[in-house]
């Protein structure tokens, strides 16, 4: 199969965290020629080492990857499977190429566990033009599309989990100080934290401190900038903070930490496959409809009720309810039964097929009808 991916970079990172893994994914698991077109080539550089944000086009890990611009290669017309992610349309020039061939179109749609989303998974819309679009959700049931997961991934993290040198050993390459990595071998809790702006992340600092169990606090260059101030006070967590990394090494991150607080669609999903108590802010729309989206993940998440009412209280900041919420989560036996119920999650995902490999299949099937 010859592909085209589609990605206008919306949420800085999550947008083409999700194509970048999907490209591979296609190209390597799959044999796939992919071709992945990107308008912000500046945020794709911060999540992959190798990405020059000036070229017109590149090739990195088996992909071909073209700057969208305004202006298009009029060269550069549709193949056998056009993938726009997030309803992002293809430019005309590429519509036009692709009534002459009348390739697979997939329009990869944004996580959601609501349950509307397995009646709607690869239903056709058909254009006036004659194109037929597909849609394709990914999702948490044998009816939807999946999940992204590469194979080998829980071997990989599992060894990593196992042993605290090559733990210690990766954050030392990431710049973490000899005194943070002390602190972890002593028995601190690890914490990663990435998360929008409107996060509370100073009223988890104070839970963290009232904590009867020390804490490292780790986070990425830029992300809740009040961080450090707020780690000054008496019994503050130790925070370090951590350098934009490929793909790879920031699973390493949350695989290593005991909790991941994580953002959007890309790291929420990473999170769930480190098998460990993860909280996510999930991206706000208007008039709320993010809060919907969460509950019915909550309906599927088995974590206990103090995990989801501090997964509540971190998705609305103004009911000032994040720091209680965050003690009670961390009680013994509530902690206890999160990290169950973490490992839970993990292995009932890990047992359905992966999104690229459903995808690919969707694909070849509807390449067998044309």
């Amino acid at each position: 199969m010859q592909a085209d991916i589609f990605c206008r970079v919306v949420d800085n990172y999550g947008d083409i965290g999700v194509c970048w893994r999907l490209a591979r994914r296609l190209a390597a698991g799959r044999g796939w020629d992919v071709r992945l077109w990107v308008d912000d080539l500046a945020s794709f550089a911060r999540i992959q080492p190798g990405i020059a944000p000036d070229a017109p086009r590149q090739a990195l890990a088996g992909v071909d990857i073209v700057h969208w611009s305004d202006t298009p290669d009029p060269a550069l017309t549709a193949r056998d499977v056009v993938i726009e992610a997030f309803a992002c349309d293809p430019p005309e020039a590429f519509l036009q190429s692709m009534q002459r061939v009348h390739p697979a179109w997939i329009n990869l749609e944004y996580l959601s566990a609501e349950a509307w989303v397995e009646s709607c998974h690869g239903l056709p819309s058909q254009r006036p033009d004659g194109l037929v679009k597909h849609f394709f959700f990914p999702g948490f049931t044998a009816a939807t599309g999946g999940l992204l997961r590469e194979p080998g991934l829980s071997a990989e993290r599992d060894a990593l989990q196992s042993s605290m040198d090559q733990q210690n050993g990766f954050l030392r390459s990431l710049g973490v100080s000899d005194a943070v990595l002390a602190h972890r071998q002593d028995g601190a809790r690890t914490v990663s934290l990435f998360c929008y702006p409107t996060a509370p992340a100073g009223d988890l600092v104070r839970a963290l401190a009232a904590d009867s169990r020390p804490c490292v606090l780790l986070a990425p260059e830029g992300v809740a900038p009040g961080l450090e101030a707020a780690c000054h006070a008496p019994g503050a967590p130790l925070l370090a903070r951590l350098p934009f990394v490929a793909q790879p090494d920031f699973d390493r991150v949350l695989w290593l930490s005991d909790m991941n607080f994580v953002r959007g669609e890309d790291s929420f999903i990473r999170a769930a496959w480190a098998a460990r108590p993860l909280v996510w802010q999930i991206y706000p729309q208007d008039q709320n409809l993010h809060l919907e989206k969460l509950e019915a993940w909550l309906a599927r998440y088995p974590a206990p009720d103090t995990a989801q009412a501090l997964i509540r209280a971190w998705n609305q900041p103004e009911t000032g309810q994040t720091r209680a919420a965050m003690t009670a989560a961390l009680a013994p036996d509530a902690w206890a039964a999160w990290q169950d119920a973490a490992r839970t999650w993990d292995a009932s995902q890990a047992a359905q097929p992966d999104l690229a490999e459903n995808l690919a299949d969707f694909c070849a099937d509807l390449a067998k009808k044309r």
